[in-house]
């Protein structure tokens, strides 16, 4: 009961963290408009880039990375399982990225947060699925290509190399349903050809 009660605190205080998105915050300060007005409609690091420019992408990744790292960090500080609080920390700051209690529940995809709480979970998984997942956007210039390659593969690498312990399994089944469905869209338009190729355009 106690450690139930460990993992719903947690679960909550990732989610309220991951919910600060960044991506809006930035957008309203430097370009004084909600990015979600703006290019995909898409409140993250990648639109960002296009629509505000690299220096508004770079402060987007930034406070990405630093919120999930705090929500996993005070995750472990206080339940008596690191595992499961990397876990649980991990999926609820996806969960509040993605539909941020603060901005009427429509946010980014989760592919950063998704990122930073794969690499807590196992470094070394996580550092491959990276790897390649930028290759992949590298070789196609395919931002979304890569982000849902990289979600497969995470469950692949999972099974392969955590058979035998089923909470981490479905860790990576959760953040790769939550990463392919937030990009059904993209999948759609990756079908039909009409997918946006990443470039870097001229905003600094």
């Amino acid at each position: 009961m106690e450690l139930i009660f460990y993992n719903l605190a947690i679960l909550i205080v990732a989610y309220l963290l991951g919910s600060i998105n960044t991506s809006i915050i930035v957008s309203k300060i430097m370009i004084g408009d909600d990015i979600r007005n703006h290019g995909s409609g898409n409140a993250g690091a990648t639109n960002t880039l296009r629509t505000v420019g690299k220096k508004g992408a770079l402060f987007v990744v930034l406070g990405d990375v630093l919120k999930t790292v705090i929500a996993i960090v005070v995750a472990r500080l206080i339940s008596p399982d690191n595992n499961q609080a990397t876990y649980i920390a991990g999926i609820g700051a996806v969960l509040g990225h993605n539909f941020p209690v603060y901005f009427k529940f429509r946010g980014g995809k989760g592919i950063i947060v998704s990122t930073v709480a794969m690499l807590f979970a196992d470094s070394i998984i996580g550092l491959f699925v990276v790897i390649i997942s930028i290759g992949i956007m590298a070789a196609s210039r395919y931002v979304s290509l890569g982000s849902i390659s990289g979600a497969v593969l995470f469950v692949v690498f999972s099974i392969i190399f955590h058979g035998q312990t089923p909470d981490f399994i479905v860790f990576a089944l959760i953040l790769a349903v939550l990463a392919i469905y937030m990009h059904r869209g993209n999948i759609k338009r990756l079908l039909s050809g009409t997918e946006n190729k990443l470039s870097f355009g001229k905003k600094n």
